[in-house]
């Protein structure tokens, strides 16, 4: 198997430098000590991205906009903008489908692509991904790294052995002098917790944990300890697989306010908003829900939530906010509310969708304008065209952030 791991180099930042720059800002902001964090006054005060020279003041991802600013005075901040990054996700992943069918959306900026069967990568795969990365760098305007290896493991580590804009392998007969010096941190898989542990035993680098008897990890790690191991000497056996091939477990979308929700209107207005946005995307990856759930969070922080398992299985955004609606009207304690999130559970594809006999002509409606609507965003932007209750106000139509599916928005998987 020939693997290629393709990652957008400070995600976020980088889409958000590419986008400035199109639209004649002067300034490359990668360039300069810069982040994508939320606004504080709307309580999302964190790092979400920094650049290089921010990395260089000690500027950690994670860390609040207040720490980092005490620490780089002329940080320059952007908000994220998840439309944007959105489209430079669908971007990158067209430029890779002309080059291997066989795509796995590990998160929204990366990729694994099984090249395999592409005879030009397995004669010579440096020079096929040195051409896609040079192609995202020109044509989309932003870069990435590109790791290459007999499986993904050994082509996501090579991808992370140094950045930005490069292309590494890591061939089996070079796990010994790339991989095994790395600090056992390094290692995918290994978090603070089992970093900790390693450490207490001695294991401080891929290179001890490699060659660490599987039994004695066994025994203080449990079998993610022979995971591990398997990792640190380059041993993989998944597949690269189709995101369509992916089950879907469930899609959510919420939001924490800038302000508190106080009446039920202010809270079905802001309910439908994010309706839109996990509507769409549900139906963007040809679905129907059969379950729906809403979280609200006061003021106060107490959290509370209510799930209902619907009849029959839908995607348009009138029924999902329906039935959201009547959550709300279950469970609201007329206090005001801070944050407040809807997920979709229990999908299924439109070929195995089960009506009730009460679906007729409404429903087909309903799906019609969605379709329409959905065709008028994808071309025009997600907010050329939304609901009359939102004209002349201060809501956005179309609220959350765009964490499709299982998909993780930065860095892939989590333990």
């Amino acid at each position: 198997m020939l693997v290629f791991h393709v990652d957008a180099n400070s995600a976020y930042l980088g889409w958000t430098a590419a986008a400035l720059l199109e639209r004649g800002y002067k300034k490359d902001i990668r360039e300069i000590p810069s982040a994508i964090a939320g606004d504080p006054e709307s309580r999302h005060g964190i790092i979400l991205t920094k650049s290089i020279p921010a990395k260089s003041y000690g500027i950690k991802t994670g860390e609040s906009l207040f720490e980092a600013r005490r620490k780089c005075p002329e940080l320059e901040v952007y908000p994220p903008d998840y439309d944007l990054y959105l489209l430079c996700s669908e971007a990158m992943y067209k430029v890779l489908s002309e080059y291997t069918p066989v795509i796995q959306r590990y998160s929204v900026d990366e990729c694994f692509c099984d090249m395999t069967l592409s005879r030009g990568a397995r004669d010579n795969p440096v020079k096929v991904a040195t051409e896609i990365k040079e192609r995202i760098k020109r044509e989309l305007g932003f870069t990435v790294n590109i790791g290459i290896g007999r499986n993904k493991l050994c082509a996501k580590m090579a991808g992370e052995l140094k950045k930005p804009d490069m292309v590494h392998t890591l061939w089996p007969e070079e796990i010994p002098e790339k991989l095994w010096p790395l600090p056992v941190r390094e290692l995918f898989m290994v978090g603070h917790a089992s970093e900790k542990k390693l450490h207490n035993v001695g294991i401080n680098t891929i290179g001890d944990l490699a060659k660490a008897n599987r039994i004695f990890l066994k025994s203080i790690l449990k079998s993610h300890g022979l995971l591990i191991h398997d990792y640190a000497n380059g041993i993989d056996d998944s597949k690269v697989i189709l995101n369509d091939d992916i089950v879907q477990k469930g899609i959510g979308n919420g939001l924490t306010y800038a302000y508190d929700l106080e009446t039920k209107e202010d809270i079905y207005r802001e309910l439908l908003a994010l309706c839109e946005r996990v509507s769409g995307r549900l139906r963007r990856l040809g679905r129907y829900a059969g379950r729906i759930s809403v979280y609200l969070r006061s003021s106060t922080l107490c959290g509370y939530s209510h799930q209902v398992k619907l009849y029959g299985k839908i995607n348009t955004t009138s029924e999902i906010f329906k039935a959201a609606r009547r959550l709300v009207d279950e469970m609201w304690k007329k206090e005001p509310v801070r944050a407040m999130s809807i997920s979709l559970s229990d999908l299924s594809g439109g070929d195995s969708l089960q009506l009730s006999l009460f679906d007729g002509k409404d429903r087909e409606k309903e799906e019609a304008l969605d379709r329409a609507v959905d065709t008028i965003r994808d071309r025009y932007g997600t907010r050329s065209i939304f609901r009359g209750i939102f004209a002349n106000g201060s809501v956005d139509p179309v609220q959350g952030g765009v964490n499709d599916g299982n998909y993780i928005m930065m860095g892939g998987y989590k333990q």
